[in-house]
């Protein structure tokens, strides 16, 4: 068996920026297992799969270390791969996920607009434990699918160095840590220890949880946002009461293909 795949750099119009997800589109859905072999062995935070089942496609995301539920750049590199690639004409691309279905409009230049869920954070208490993993004390605690920490300004954000085993053991799936920003309207940092990611580069999926607590906190509905990692990110967002509107461009770094022969022998 062979298979197309892709390396796309989300959220970037220029390679090594972003953050990269790889894309490997499928006829059918093949193993779990194997699924989860592809993605361990491509060592990006995350591996898009799709399938194409009459007008929409059937999408899912997977870490090195398991599946997950809802991905932003990895859905925005699907797209992407759809649209430079596989000649997909519409200007909309539908996607069912285990989060719904999902839409992805093609908007100026290489553009790309997704519509997501907005989650609602509920405020938390600071606890010791999220002190002592992130490294500094932030002024205020959340908790959706994720933790969001929030912190007075950008450079405290930018200087955390957060103990990866302490941050592991958090509940939720990845751990946020935002504040106002300087050039943006907010900036934030993301991290997943526990799904083999210490540090996400660009992560849409947060901005669900990041774009409606600016949204109400700023007064306002049109948010840009940046991911403050070492390659970084910029994201356009829009609030819209119970979805979010996260957009930005996509640049293809690498086509290859996946070998996946059994038996035989080297040289045969």
């Amino acid at each position: 068996m062979k298979l197309d795949i892709y390396q796309v750099d989300a959220f970037s119009s220029q390679v090594f920026g972003g953050n990269p997800a790889a894309v490997v589109p499928l006829f059918e859905w093949v193993s779990d297992e194997l699924l989860q072999r592809i993605a361990l062995e491509n060592n990006l935070s995350e591996t898009a799969f799709f399938v194409k089942q009459g007008e929409y496609y059937e999408l899912r995301w997977f870490t090195p270390c398991g599946e997950v539920d809802l991905c932003g750049h990895a859905t925005l590199a699907a797209a992407h791969v759809l649209f430079e690639h596989m000649g997909y004409a519409d200007e909309c691309v539908v996607f069912a996920t285990r989060s719904g279905r999902l839409f992805v409009d093609k908007d100026q230049g290489c553009v790309l607009s997704m519509d997501f869920p907005s989650w609602e954070a509920k405020p938390f208490q600071v606890t010791e434990r999220v002190q002592r993993a992130l490294g500094q004390r932030p002024s205020e605690l959340y908790f959706s699918r994720d933790f969001m920490a929030v912190f007075e300004t950008e450079e405290q954000v930018r200087s955390l160095r957060p103990d990866m085993e302490l941050v592991s053991k958090l509940d939720g799936l990845c751990m946020i840590v935002t504040a106002p920003g300087e050039e943006h309207d907010f900036v934030s940092r993301v991290f997943a220890p526990s799904l083999g990611i210490p540090e996400d580069p660009v992560t849409g999926s947060a901005h669900c949880t990041l774009v409606p607590y600016w949204a109400v906190r700023l007064g306002k509905e049109d948010l840009r946002a940046y991911q403050a990692s070492q390659r970084g990110g910029e994201l356009l967002c829009r609030h819209l009461g119970d979805r979010v509107k996260i957009a930005g461009p996509a640049v293809t770094y690498m086509k290859g293909t996946v070998f996946l022969e059994y038996g035989g022998s080297c040289g045969a």
